[in-house]
């Protein structure tokens, strides 16, 4: 495995878990899971704040949903493949952002 894939694949899976545990804090902290209704409660302040949280958490919301949807709504072959492709894209591009942060801060080689 070349190392552009192999950090590729790290960025894929940092992605996703700093979406699972930003998803599960906020679900332990408001005692409900997180959600893009985030954007349309609250105050415009709220909102805004709302963004960024949203920017990251997004790959575990949009696979919790569709997961979700295929047990209870019956959804396509189809629809799921494009909602994976989508997050695992989404995932990656915020894990290379987190692992960039990461390596800007010396706390990773």
């Amino acid at each position: 495995m070349s190392p552009d894939a192999l950090n590729s694949l790290f960025s894929l899976c940092i992605g996703f878990a700093f979406a699972g545990a930003l998803s599960s804090g906020y679900q332990a902290f408001a005692e409900r899971p997180a959600g893009f209704g985030l954007l349309q409660e609250g105050v415009t302040p709220r909102r805004f704040a709302a963004v960024p949280f949203l920017v990251f958490a997004a790959p575990f919301i949009i696979m919790r949903n569709t997961l979700r949807g295929v047990q209870v709504e019956r959804r396509r072959f189809e629809f799921v493949m494009m909602a994976t492709v989508i997050s695992g894209f989404w995932s990656l591009m915020s894990g290379t952002f987190f692992v960039m942060t990461l390596r800007a801060a010396g706390l990773l080689a």
